[in-house]
Order: C-alpha cells, then structure tokens, then sequence
C-alpha cells in the first residue's frame, strides 16, 4: 500500500530540525548540497541523541532574524503539503533565535504570523508548542511557559520539554509545568528516549503532561504501559529518529508495534524531517515493511493523535471525517 497520498497527522515536528536544503540555500547562499547534507543530517546511527542533536545547532543558527523564522516557517509548510499532512504541531524553543537582537516575544509573533500564511497557501491546520530545554534555567523555563500563556488563543496550542534528558534533571522545570497546568494550557514531555521507563514515571509524576514525545522506553515497564492506558496518555512515536539516536539497535528493534498491541494511544510521527531525513510517508512504510502494518492501524494512530491533539473540538471533528473517509475507503 502506498500512503503517500493519504492524509495524515504529525504531532511531533521540530522546526529548526526541518529546514530543506530549498531553504538553506536562501538563508546560505554559499553552502553546496553536500556540505548540507553533512551539517544539517545525521548519520544512520548516532552515538547517543547528544549526538543526533549537533545537527539541531545549525538549523536554528540560521534562524535569527523575522525573514528566516517566515522562510523556514513556510518552508515547512511545503513540506507538509507535499506529504500530505492535515494536521500538524510544530514545536521550536523561542529562546534559541535571540542571536541577533530579537525579542522572545517577537520571535513568536514572527513564526505565529508565517504559520498563518503558510496555512492560507497550503490549506494545512496547524498549532505551534513552544519548548523549553532540559539544560535551561528555571527563570528560562517560566520565560517560555509565559510565552504560551501569553499567545494563548492564537496558533500556540502548548508547552513542551526537549533536548538531552540523560543529561539534566528536571529540577528547574516543575515551576514552569506546574504554571502551565495553573492556566490550562496543553503540555507534553520528551521522556522515555534518552532514559528508561524511570524517566518517564519522573516526568508524568512532576510535570502531568497528557502527552510524551517518544515515549519508547515505557515498554520496559508493563506497569508503566497499564498506567499510560489507565490515565489516557498519548505517546508521540518518532520510529527512524530512535534508531539514529540508538534508543534501539534497529528498525526491527523497535516497540511501536508492542506499544500498539499493549492499547497504549500512541501517534506516527517524523520528530526531525531534516536530520532524520524522513517523511510521514516514510515512517508509515517502514511501519508497513517491518511490522505488517495496514490500513486499520494507521487510523487508529491517525485517530488517536486527533483525540489528543492540542485543537478545538470543531477542528477535531472535521479532522476525524478526512482521515475516516480515506482510511476506511
């Protein structure tokens, strides 16, 4: 079965990790496509995801001015169109773009704006999660959650948590989580990627996200899945990223398919379209290859991320007859 015309949700998917070479060259006229491919994507297997995430460092480099954040914002948007993509949650650190002089505040009305033109040309729904970092401060982290709270009711839909968890406790960051619940925003997590099922028992415990990015490594705990499934709490599986990242050894590695047959609401995701060199449409093959996956999972997944995306209602209905109409044809 070839998916790549059918419509899909992504809510996993870091900006400043998917900048096409397209884009590049307007921000580095300079850079030849293989000095690209050698800076901004990584290699099959990575050390570990400190190493994955050194290709991260020159996307947002190049994302310093209101003129980058809008290329790469509707950049992005292309992409999606081109992998058929419905719906998507696009998460980036604001404060990672303050190189040049910009305002935290300006950086999220910039990439807010160029998300809305980007919608009006492809027809893409999309919501914007803004993100912290494991080694920020906690002054950082309530910078960031404010951040959301400030824009709420524009195209910032959320709160997040990303980078090394190996290397940084969460110590600096319940203040912030624990504000974001204070104003009802929406909040997900990286856990369970870096680290074992611990990680993210820490991090449902401190934080109460109602979704974890990756989230793999709960099946190391059969206690850990019955939670998950008890509470509701969607996993955001990102299979090729965790093979870079040597979460597993191989594709055929992987728990999506456990994580699938356990009941736990899990969602297919890119995590890192540049870097990972990956599509949507991509990941679903691998899925189909290595695990016999077929149409009736890809709606359930499909189905699953819609329930716990960070959207209104009306949005999720209409979201839910696309995906229905094309996955049950």
């Amino acid at each position: 079965m070839d998916y790549s015309t059918f419509p899909k949700i992504e809510l996993h998917l870091h900006l400043d990790c998917s900048l096409s070479y397209h884009v590049v060259q307007q921000l580095a006229p300079g850079i030849s496509y293989e000095s690209y491919l050698e800076s901004f994507v990584a290699p099959p297997k990575c050390t570990d995801l400190a190493d994955y995430l050194t290709r991260a460092v020159k996307g947002f480099e190049l994302m310093q001015t209101k003129e980058a954040l809008r290329l790469v914002t509707l950049d992005l948007c292309d992409q999606l169109q081109a992998d058929h993509v419905a719906y998507a949650e696009i998460r980036f650190a604001p404060l990672l773009h303050l190189q040049n002089g910009l305002t935290p505040t300006e950086v999220v009305q910039t990439v807010n704006d160029a998300l809305a033109e980007g919608m009006a040309k492809t027809g893409l729904i999309a919501g914007l999660i803004l993100c912290t970092l494991r080694h920020f401060s906690e002054a950082q982290s309530m910078e960031t959650v404010e951040l959301v709270a400030e824009f709420k009711g524009t195209h910032v839909v959320g709160f997040d948590i990303a980078a090394d968890e190996a290397g940084f406790p969460i110590d600096n960051h319940v203040k912030a989580f624990a504000f974001a619940k204070e104003k009802g925003l929406h909040t997900t997590a990286h856990a369970g990627e870096a680290k074992g099922a611990e990680s993210v028992w820490e991090t449902l415990q401190n934080f109460r996200p109602s979704r974890i990015g990756h989230g793999v490594r709960s099946v190391e705990d059969p206690r850990l899945l019955d939670f998950l499934k008890q509470q509701s709490i969607h996993l955001e599986v990102c299979p090729t990223s965790n093979v870079q990242t040597n979460v597993v050894e191989t594709i055929k590695d992987h728990p999506a398919d456990a994580i699938y047959r356990s009941g736990v609401s899990m969602s297919v995701n890119t995590d890192c379209r540049t870097v990972s060199n990956v599509t949507l449409t991509h990941e679903y093959h691998v899925l189909q290859q290595e695990f016999n996956w077929h149409k009736a999972h890809f709606l359930t997944c499909n189905l699953e991320a819609i329930d716990h995306a960070f959207a209104p209602e009306e949005k999720k209905e209409a979201l839910r007859a696309i995906i229905r109409k094309a996955y049950e044809a």
